[in-house]
Formats: structure tokens, sequence, C-alpha cells
């Protein structure tokens, strides 16, 4: 559970660093996200969770 922890602060450091450093590009962002399809942004939900899960798995096989 500390590990789940740990990672959704990374989430929340990496995003606040992503609108600090770039906040006009972040709302274009999201402006584009709201214009996408459904579908489309299920495809890319799906690939985005089997690529992390890809890396997780990858990362906790490695010796340590």
């Amino acid at each position: 559970m500390s590990d789940f922890i740990v990672a959704l602060g990374l989430v929340f450091v990496i995003e606040g660093l992503v609108f600090t450093a770039f906040p006009g590009q972040a709302k274009r962002a999201l402006l584009a996200v709201t214009e996408s399809p459904e579908n489309m942004l299920r495809i890319v939900g799906i690939v985005s969770a089997v690529l992390g899960l890809v890396i997780i798995w990858v990362m906790r096989a490695l010796p340590a």
C-alpha cells in the first residue's frame, strides 16, 4: 500500500510541474482531450494502463 501512495504522490508532483512550467500548453491539452472521441480516449487509456503494468512488471523482475 505504501508503494501505491508513493506512486500517487509522484503523479501529483509530475502534474504540478507540468501545470507550473507549461500552463498554456496544459490548458490546450485539456481542451483537446475534451474534444476527443470517447473511443479514442478508451484506447489511449487501455494502452497507457497496459504500458504501465509492463513497466512495473519489468522493474520488479530486475534484480536489485
